[in-house]
């Protein structure tokens, strides 16, 4: 997350997902070994034939919703005129040409090793439900009477140059209507 002076193309301040959640990130990783835990259970039942019903915890939904309170939070303290957000239109396919880049980077001289690469990091990467994020921001936005904005956001950089992008995309895109 990003707030950003757009006219004078500074960045006020940046937070990482450690920063936002504070003394609740003990819950994300706690979560992530739940869902760890619940894709084993599964995939255990599968090979056995059996059925499996394991349901999810609302723990991603409490954090998500931990996440939007503390985004619009600092928007409000930052008097920002709005919140932009990535559009999640062909998201899945970014992703996987950002991973498949990597691993060309990591492996270049092994079809099988990218392979293998992509598919040890698609596992290590959190998999976020950010459907559901971005409704809980929303639903957050509204209530604070704070503008949402969506746009693409750009796969290559690093999550900074990324919200910075996105910030000044948003900005330019409104201007010009």
């Amino acid at each position: 997350m990003a707030v950003i002076d757009v006219i004078s193309d500074k960045v006020l301040t940046y937070r990482s997902i450690k920063q936002l959640l504070g003394n609740n990130y003990r819950l994300l990783n706690r979560q992530r070994q739940q869902k760890k835990a619940l894709s084993h259970k599964c995939k255990v039942a599968q090979t056995q034939a059996a059925p499996n019903q394991y349901g999810d915890s609302e723990l991603g939904e409490y954090i998500d919703r931990l996440l939007a309170k503390e985004i619009v939070a600092i928007a409000q303290k930052y008097s920002a005129g709005s919140i932009v957000l990535p559009k999640l239109e062909g998201i899945r396919e970014q992703i996987n040409s950002e991973i498949q880049t990597k691993a060309e980077q990591k492996c270049p001289e092994s079809i099988e090793a990218q392979k293998e690469y992509a598919k040890q990091y698609r596992r290590s990467v959190n998999q976020w439900s950010y459907g559901r994020l971005i409704e809980n921001i929303n639903n957050q936005a509204a209530q604070a009477g704070i503008v949402i904005e969506e746009t693409k956001q750009s796969v290559k950089g690093s999550p900074q140059d990324k919200a910075k992008e996105m910030a000044l995309a948003a900005y330019f895109s409104r201007n010009k209507s």
